[in-house]
């Protein structure tokens, strides 16, 4: 997507005599050869590896019984060295894409081989703890190979743990396990930063989504969801003033912190809503509720605004999310108070004035960014 919207600008650009015609190409050139940039090769190495690996898997558990013991033991340990020895081998030879092939079936029969080998010697444990370890094996791995495609197995490694254990104690918590998902998120965010695979950044934070909002419903409250709603307002200011302390590590890691930590506050506010008006549709919670419900309204229109002004101009995710978080609480206004007074058609023309008054700032607001952006390029 990005790639087709550079060459299109540069075609312009050529066109306008602003770049030259083979400073264009260099820079696509430029960019095409990072290997951060997208990859049909790369992917279907990446899958093929996936299936073949899950192939092996399955023959050899299909054949287990029949395998001597040692001779199992010893197998599963030379596989899995083999398929590192011969990734690190190809790396040295610059064959990034077989490399990270093999990273990846080395790193499915190391998990195989834990299952496999407990399953022989009766090994006590679980599956999470297996998970944890299998975590902890790509993690290392990606640090040492450097590896953008082991990260990605490592964060699908985090989100089945998350998954299962969530699942699993949707209403108790239990121990030090909880603190893991964060914890795995963590250590995701350094990987990505270390290893620059800043595509695999969306699991730690969608992760990190998935448990706040998990440990929401261990507490659900409406002080809970106020603070929820408080916690991710505050993380957004945070990475989107320009005073703010965090701005050269924001910059670094592009639009995802400002989209997630609006997200995070958009579904606290919706969830405030949920709680004060005890059901988001609920005309007898309007009546019951009618003061709060407006304060969070307001906040809502608010943090919406607040959003556009802070982040609409250089961060496009924000931006239409906070477009979609006002138009809905404009509709969600309409539905309440209008629509129970005067009637399905009045509900529909006044709402669909409200809607006109958001479209029309929504076009203002694009225009101001767009002359702002006409100056700076002046400049």
């Amino acid at each position: 997507m990005y790639r087709g919207r550079l060459e299109r600008d540069l075609k312009i650009w050529v066109d306008k005599g602003l770049v030259d015609a083979a400073a264009a190409e260099a820079m696509l050139q430029e960019y095409d050869g990072r290997q951060t940039s997208f990859s049909a090769g790369r992917v279907l190495a990446i899958i093929a590896a996936t299936l073949l690996g899950l192939a092996l898997l399955l023959f050899i558990s299909a054949n287990w019984e029949a395998i001597p013991r040692l001779a199992r033991l010893a197998a599963l340990v030379a596989m899995i060295w083999a398929f590192y020895l011969g990734a690190a081998y190809l790396l040295a030879l610059g064959r990034s894409i077989l490399a990270a092939a093999l990273l990846i079936l080395g790193t499915l029969s190391f998990g195989g081989a834990m299952a496999l080998v407990g399953q022989m010697y009766n090994m006590s444990g679980d599956e999470l703890t297996m998970m944890i370890v299998w975590f902890a094996s790509a993690c290392i791995v990606a640090a040492l190979f450097r590896s953008s495609a082991q990260v990605a197995l490592a964060g699908f490694l985090a989100w089945t743990f998350c998954g299962f254990y969530l699942w699993d104690h949707f209403n108790d918590w239990d121990g030090l396990m909880p603190w893991v998902p964060p914890l795995m998120s963590v250590v995701l965010i350094i990987l990505v930063r270390y290893v620059d695979a800043p595509g695999a950044r969306h699991f730690a934070y969608l992760m990190l989504v998935g448990w706040l909002t998990w440990l929401f419903g261990q507490h659900e409250s409406q002080n809970a969801a106020i603070l929820f709603a408080a916690v991710g307002m505050v993380v957004f200011l945070a990475v989107s003033v320009p005073a703010s302390p965090l701005m050269p590590v924001v910059r670094s890691a592009g639009a995802v912190p400002g989209f997630y930590a609006f997200l995070l506050a958009s579904i606290g506010l919706f969830l405030v809503h949920a709680e004060i008006g005890g059901g988001i549709f609920s005309s007898s919670a309007w009546v019951d509720h009618r003061l709060p419900l407006i304060l969070v309204a307001a906040a809502t229109l608010a943090s919406a605004v607040v959003a556009i002004a802070l982040g609409g101009r250089d961060n496009g995710a924000v931006r239409y999310l906070a477009y979609f978080v006002f138009a809905c609480e404009v509709l969600y206004i309409a539905s309440e108070t209008i629509g129970s007074i005067i009637g399905t058609a009045g509900f529909f023309l006044i709402a669909g004035l409200m809607v006109a008054f958001a479209a029309w700032v929504v076009i203002q607001l694009e225009r101001r960014f767009s002359n702002a952006d006409r100056q700076e390029t002046r400049a």
